[in-house]
This record gives structure tokens, C-alpha cells and sequence, in this order.
């Protein structure tokens, strides 16, 4: 039997399993509190791959930067698909897993097979629009972005010009939402609700199922919206490059945009401000010298807003690390974890004011996130209309005490509570780059409407409740 020595010792190649290997749970409070350390104690004991249990499931963790890149870049070797998994198709998964609702919702994130390829074209095309700087669009979307940030800040300034607030309730994690809003081309403020039902499904709370399905009802009635009368917003640019999409389709593609872009945006803006506001003097700098993109990049090496990429599965038993893993078996790719991996971190100088973009918090290879220069962007412009509205910001809390909360793919911030000050007369809004004069305007519901949204009433009330 063929064996080899990693980092936890002699490990089995061809005599193991994933099923016999007994393997410890991820999710637990070690993992909520510092992933960090349970990151690097799964290295020690069984090297850059990893057996993990999930809510009950057990699955390969892939924790080596090398290892993470052989299976983001072979797409082949190691295919999405929930078809491939072979406990589920032997009935192993239990159906109440925590987890399934995350997965079976297939969309472009999820899906493997044949299908996989034409709706990437199509979502790259749809995209491009608001990816491209040079389009009307995406100027538009900046301007969007700009103008919901104002209104959010306004809105914690009711509280007072100076105080205390929950910049990740008030701000991140709205923001985004109100954005993708906006790419979705929700007639007024109707999509107030779905963005609420969004929250619910993202928190997994008691009624993450209700309001998943009522969701995913809301997107099919703008998917039907939109068939019938485009305009120039995502759904409409997807379904005119991708005409074969069904509505239930096209509502899981809308369903992923909104959620992966409002979560996944909203811990980054998170992150990216409390190592502004807490952090190392390069990260001051990069940020006053205007370098915001910069700031962002070194945030997504040290905290990846995703932590773990949703799995992929051995097309053929295939040597990966210490282990044989054979055909079927789930694999878990962990950036958060590969950029711990000395292979990375060792490389990558700390000292300099430029940082690599080999990181893997976007993927790599074919399926590379292809939302990430939307994502960069709406993040970016965020923060840097939160640092130019306010003259001062500081953190509440201790940073090695701000709550955090982690999922199986997603760590952020429970609240980011902050002391600020508000600058005493609001610089101007950046419309050099607009598509026209008054575009806020455009964007922005009316006001009666705003007042009357299930989100605003939301974040009112936090303003009253002295959050």
C-alpha cells in the first residue's frame, strides 16, 4: 500500500476513504471565532488536503495553494455539478441538511455540465455593460452606487453629526443590496421585499425557507417582467444573449447575482473599512493617495469574504495532497485557507504598497468569478463615498473584538459598530464621469416611495432604536 509523508505524518493514498476516515467537524465555535487556527491545525495533521465534516457530510478540504490552483484550473478533473456528487446519488446526504438549500438552487455558480458553457457567454456578455468603464452603464452604475451611498449616510446622520453606528447594518450590507436593486431593474422601490427576503435566506435564520421561496416567486414575476418588456438592465441583457432561458432559469440566475453581489460586496466593504480605520499605515496611505482598489486587493488576501468555494467533485480517483480522492467525492477549495498556506503568504510582501493579485478570492482558471470587476467596483465606490463623507471614523470596538460570523462560504462581520463624525459640509458628488447632469435623480425612488419601502422602514428604525 502506497503511502506518503505530509505535514500530519504517514497517510494511506490507496487504502483509504473519505467515508472510513472519521472526519472532525469544521463548523464549530473554534471556526466562528479564528478559522485561522483550525485552517492550520487541519495542515499539521493531514497536510494541504483536508477530511472535514459538514453538518454530518464529510468532505475533502482543500487548504494548499498549490493544490487549490491544480483543482480551480482543471475543470475537467474536478467538475461542478451536484450530479457528480456520487453520495448524493447513492442517497447518503441527509435531505434536511442545513446546506442544501444553498446548493440546489442551480445556477451558474453551481452548475456543471454542457449547459455550463453558453450561460457563462451569456453572463459575460450581460455583464460587460456594467464591467466596462467606457460604457454608459457602468457609468451609471457608479453614479447609482454614489448616490445610494449618500442616502445611507445621510440616513445615520439623522442620528446626529457625530455618534455611534452600526456601519455594517446602516451601510455595507445594504448598500449592495440597494445596487443590485438597481442592476435587477426593479420597477420603484418594489424590490424592497426581496432584498429583505435576501437578508433572511443569507442569515439562515428559522425563515431563511419561507422567504427563499418567496424570493424566488418575486424573481420570477421580474424575469416574466422583463420578458415582456426589456430595458437595460442585467435580466434583460441575459435573457437577449441566452433566449433559450426558461423563467425559472433565468429567476436562480437573478437569485445568485443578488445574493453573491450583495453578500460577498457587503463583507468587503466591511473588511476593507476596519483595515482603514484600525490598520497599518500602508493601508492609510493607499487609501489617501486614492488608491482604494489597492486597499481592497490586500483586505481580500487577509480576510477573503469567501472563504470556501462551493464544491466540485473527482471525475476519477486522482492524487490530491497526502490522499487519493476518489471519483464522486466533494472537494471544498479554501482561499481563505491557500493564502495561509506558506507556498503564498511567504511571497508576498507586506512591506510594499502594490500587493499580488495571484490571491484565489475571486477563483482562478475557467470559472473565475465573472462578476468580479463589477463587485471591485461597486466596493470600491462605496468606500470611498463613506471616507469622503465622513471626517472621522473610528472603531467602537477593539478590532480582535468586532463579532464575526462564519457560514461554510462566507465570513464577515455580525455589526462593525463605529464612532464617527460627519464632515460638516458634504463634498460634491464625483459626476465628472456621469452619463448626466441630475442622473441621481433618475436613480433614487421617489421619496414618498423610499419612506414606505420595508428596507428604509428597516433602517429607520435602527436610527430610532439608537443602533
Amino acid at each position: 500500500m502506497e503511502s506518503q509523508r505530509g505535514d500530519g505524518g504517514s497517510v494511506d493514498l490507496d487504502g483509504t476513504s473519505l467515508e472510513t476516515l472519521a472526519p472532525e467537524p469544521l463548523l464549530t465555535r473554534d471556526y466562528e471565532v479564528r478559522p485561522a487556527l483550525v485552517y492550520e491545525r487541519l495542515r499539521q495533521q493531514h497536510g494541504p488536503v483536508a477530511p472535514v465534516d459538514l453538518l454530518g457530510v464529510p468532505a475533502w478540504l482543500v487548504l494548499g495553494y498549490r493544490e487549490s490552483l491544480q483543482v480551480l484550473q482543471d475543470d475537467e478533473g474536478w467538475p461542478k455539478g451536484l450530479e457528480n456528487w456520487r453520495a448524493r446519488t447513492e442517497g447518503r446526504v441527509p435531505s434536511d441538511w442545513p446546506l442544501w438549500p444553498s446548493l440546489e438552487v442551480n445556477h451558474i455558480l453551481i452548475q456543471g455540465g454542457p449547459g455550463y458553457r453558453p450561460l457563462r457567454t451569456a453572463w459575460d456578455v450581460a455583464l460587460k455593460p456594467f464591467q466596462d468603464p467606457r460604457h454608459p452603464q457602468a457609468k451609471r452604475l457608479k453614479a447609482a452606487v454614489t448616490a445610494y451611498a449618500d442616502e445611507l449616510i445621510t440616513l445615520v446622520g439623522q442620528g446626529g453629526a457625530t455618534g455611534v453606528a452600526d456601519l455594517s447594518a446602516q451601510f455595507s450590507r445594504p448598500l449592495p443590496l440597494m445596487v443590485a436593486s438597481h442592476l435587477l431593474g426593479f420597477p420603484g422601490s418594489q424590490g424592497d421585499d426581496a432584498l429583505m427576503d435576501m437578508w433572511r435566506v443569507l442569515d439562515a435564520g428559522p425563515d431563511a425557507e419561507a422567504a427563499l421561496e418567496r424570493l424566488l416567486a418575486t424573481l420570477a414575476e421580474l424575469a416574466a417582467l422583463k420578458l415582456e418588456k426589456p430595458g437595460d438592465d442585467f435580466p434583460s441583457y441575459l435573457l437577449a444573449a441566452h433566449p433559450d432561458l426558461s423563467l425559472d432559469q433565468l429567476a436562480r440566475e437573478l437569485f445568485m447575482l443578488l445574493g453573491m453581489t450583495s453578500d460577498h460586496v457587503g463583507i468587503l466593504i466591511s473588511n476593507t473599512v476596519v483595515e482603514v480605520i484600525s490598520g497599518e499605515g500602508s493601508v492609510r496611505a493607499s487609501l489617501s493617495a486614492g488608491m482604494v482598489r489597492e486597499s481592497m486587493n490586500r483586505v481580500v488576501m487577509r480576510k477573503p469574504p469567501l472563504v470556501n468555494f462551493v464544491p466540485r467533485f473527482a471525475a476519477r480517483d486522482t492524487p490530491l495532497g497526502n490522499y487519493t480522492i476518489r471519483a464522486g467525492d466533494p472537494v471544498w477549495v479554501s482561499p481563505g485557507a491557500a493564502h495561509a498556506d506558506p507556498l503564498f503568504a511567504d511571497h508576498v510582501a507586506s512591506g510594499t504598497t502594490i500587493s499580488t493579485r495571484a490571491h484565489l478570492s475571486w477563483g482562478a482558471g475557467p470559472r473565475q468569478c465573472p462578476a468580479r470587476e463589477l463587485a471591485s467596483a461597486v466596493a470600491a465606490a462605496g468606500v470611498g463615498r463613506l471616507f469622503e463623507r465622513f471626517d472621522h471614523l473610528d472603531l467602537a470596538l477593539p478590532a480582535d473584538q468586532l463579532p464575526w460570523r462564519s457560514s461554510p462560504f462566507m465570513r464577515g462581520l455580525r455589526s462593525l459598530p463605529v464612532r464617527y463624525e460627519l464632515a460638516s459640509v458634504p463634498p460634491p458628488r464625483p459626476w465628472a464621469d456621469a452619463p448626466a447632469p441630475g442622473v441621481a435623480e433618475e436613480i433614487l425612488p421617489d421619496p414618498a416611495a423610499r419612506q414606505r419601502s420595508s428596507l428604509w422602514r428597516y433602517l429607520t428604525g435602527l436610527i430610532r432604536g439608537g443602533r
